[in-house]
């Protein structure tokens, strides 16, 4: 019987990432970018800040209802990542699992876009997500 199982398990172990149960998003609620301005030149290093409405931050691994973390897409749409699954740790995904609220980039001189993107306790992003308007920033 042993021999039966033992080819599932690995199976379901090698399969790829499972599918997450994504947890409803608070009415309302709405991630958006403080700083840098839509449009604005900037140098280097870019602090960007966070805002949220209707939630809370928790740090990753916290389940408490109605909060989350803020992720970072850099030069990424949402629409390009599996938003039923955690979310990458990439260049183009930042995570911020510690709970913070801002946080320093040294992008390459260029056009820059960036959005934020809230995700639950396990990094996979709320239903519907939680995502900010995308901003665009020139680096110098």
């Amino acid at each position: 019987m042993l021999r039966k199982t033992i080819p599932t398990i690995l199976l379901a172990a090698f399969s790829g990432p499972a599918l997450a149960e994504r947890i409803a998003a608070p009415e309302g609620a709405a991630a958006y970018i403080i700083a840098p301005a839509d449009g604005a030149t900037v140098t280097g290093p870019v602090t960007v800040v966070f805002g949220l409405r209707g939630m809370g931050i928790a740090p990753a691994g916290v389940g408490k209802e109605g909060t989350g973390h803020h992720h970072l897409l850099i030069d990424i749409e949402p629409e390009a990542l599996d938003l039923d699954a955690a979310l990458p740790a990439d260049d183009h995904v930042k995570h911020f699992g510690g709970g913070q609220t801002e946080t320093s980039l040294d992008l390459a001189p260029g056009r820059h876009t960036l959005r934020l993107l809230l995700g639950d306790m396990n990094h996979v992003p709320f239903d519907p997500p939680v995502v900010s308007e995308e901003i665009t920033v020139t680096v110098e």
